[in-house]
């Protein structure tokens, strides 16, 4: 990068808060996904003010800027190029009020999912959104990613919880889009934010709800012989008019591993498992409890367990939210998809990752959000092998293929950032993505804001005919991709 522009940013934000040698910046050059390129520099904000200083630098600069949140993300969305300025929000970190009377909270991005709920527990509240990453993802990468988590699927995903947004934008100005109420009036610049994936603007400080803790909770376990007794379940569940605070299911192969990993009670035998969480007031939690059981048991569930303790839920859960890195005790890498489909296809979504993988002869692991049929299949492989890594992305791509093809989305929360920007194209019309592109020209005419993500250009949109182009992967020593 340009020594001027590193001596200019020292002068925003101090000569302690950049970084841009480049055994620094080697930390920088990864997120939770696949993709990995190295920024030209790494720059830690503490201030509002510090952020529009440095976005007025890159908009006159030129420059590019990637934000970075806790470097959780999936999808590729925090990957910077050597030319680029990494905007890592990890020091604007404070839980700037909890106003009970209100139910909100006003929070700086860099505080971590997890926090805003402790903090918010001593009044009897709490924040729904609650992504597996929560005890390590940041609200401002839940913001721009728009994340959801098991227990979105009767609260609503992050968009559904944020109802106000202070956000830099490219040229450095400072904007404020809704509040604490619950309704503003003019366009929903606060939801056209959310979901945004960095390319818009950077949010600074957001007003998210507090949610009332239930007064009563149920958490079951449902237990199967088979993966489409499972899938059937969650159909019939979906149709008996109850809707679950959280519905989750993993496969056989996934309980094992996850049993294994943590001894949270899961059968070692079972075909599959579902995680089937209730709450609101006790009568009512108890009515649909059984209700809930007579369905699974109904759908061939060989038995409904039910955590009888607090210990015993946040066990089951344990085992649930720590699947991922479960998996990284089995696997030297594995390639975690983000797909969603209609919840009536879910029995059929899986059967069709059952034949992918016996194509390619790879082990993939499902556990997702069965509720909203939000999918997160894990494609393991050998990084070692080329062969592999090259057939865990044609096995991707199928997956993506299919979900569009039942009628689906190739993203539920993990972003499209680099990884599934080429998909768009397959989703979106010509026109659909002309739109797209020109709401965000409005707010970044110049593209320096975490560029070349999300969408693609129309030129590239024009050459697509036949099968996707595969992905470069670079596997990172000891990451799971």
């Amino acid at each position: 990068m340009d020594p001027s522009i590193i001596r200019q940013l020292r002068k925003i934000v101090g000569s302690e808060a950049v970084l841009d040698r480049p055994e620094e910046l080697m930390m920088y050059e990864y997120d939770g996904g696949v993709d990995r390129s190295r920024p030209g520099a790494v720059v830690f904000p503490e201030t509002t003010q510090h952020v529009s200083g440095i976005m007025r630098l890159a908009s006159q600069t030129k420059t590019p800027v990637v934000p970075r949140g806790a470097g959780t993300g999936l999808s590729g969305g925090a990957i910077a190029s050597k030319e680029a300025i990494m905007l890592a929000m990890a020091r604007m970190n404070k839980i700037l009020e909890i106003d009970v009377a209100n139910q909100r909270a006003v929070v700086q991005p860099g505080v971590v999912n997890l926090e805003v709920s402790n903090a918010a527990a001593k009044f009897g509240y709490y924040y729904a959104p609650d992504p597996s990453s929560q005890k390590a993802c940041t609200i401002g990468g839940n913001v721009a990613e728009n994340s959801g988590g098991p227990h979105t699927l009767a609260m609503g995903v992050t968009v559904n919880h944020v109802t106000g947004l202070e956000v830099v934008l490219p040229d450095g100005r400072i904007v404020e889009f809704g509040g604490k109420s619950q309704d503003s009036c003019g366009l929903d610049l606060t939801g056209f934010f959310v979901g945004s994936e960095g390319t818009m603007g950077v949010v600074t400080k957001a007003i998210v709800k507090l949610t009332k803790l239930p007064e009563a909770v149920a958490t079951l376990l449902a237990i199967y012989n088979s993966v489409e007794d499972a899938a059937n379940t969650v159909v019939a569940i979906t149709q008996s008019g109850v809707t679950p605070a959280a519905l989750e299911m993993l496969d056989g192969w996934m309980v094992r591993c996850v049993e294994e990993n943590v001894h949270a009670g899961y059968p070692m035998d079972a075909g599959a498992v579902l995680l089937i969480e209730l709450e609101g007031m006790k009568e009512a939690v108890e009515e649909q409890a059984e209700a809930v059981s007579a369905v699974c048991l109904q759908a061939k569930a060989r038995e409904v367990r039910r955590a009888k303790t607090e210990q015993e839920r946040q066990l089951l859960w344990l085992g649930r939210k720590t699947a991922f890195g479960a998996v990284g005790r089995v696997s030297p890498a594995y390639y975690t998809q983000d797909g969603v489909i209609p919840r009536t296809k879910v029995p059929a979504t899986l059967a069709e990752i059952e034949r992918i993988s016996q194509k390619y002869g790879l082990i993939i692991g499902n556990v997702f959000h069965a509720g909203d049929g939000n999918l997160h299949p894990l494609i393991l492989f050998d990084s070692r092998d080329p062969k592999q890594m090259e057939d865990s992305h044609k096995a991707g791509n199928e997956i993506m293929e299919c979900c569009i093809r039942f009628g689906g989305s190739i993203t539920g929360e993990h972003g499209v950032g680099l990884e599934k920007k080429n998909f768009m194209p397959r989703l979106f019309t010509e026109d659909d993505l002309e739109v797209m592109i020109k709401l965000r020209n409005a707010y970044n005419p110049d593209s320096i804001l975490n560029p070349q993500k999300m969408i693609p250009e129309l030129r590239f949109c024009r050459e697509i005919t036949g099968p996707l182009p595969e992905a470069k992967v670079e596997p990172v020593s000891g990451i799971p991709v």
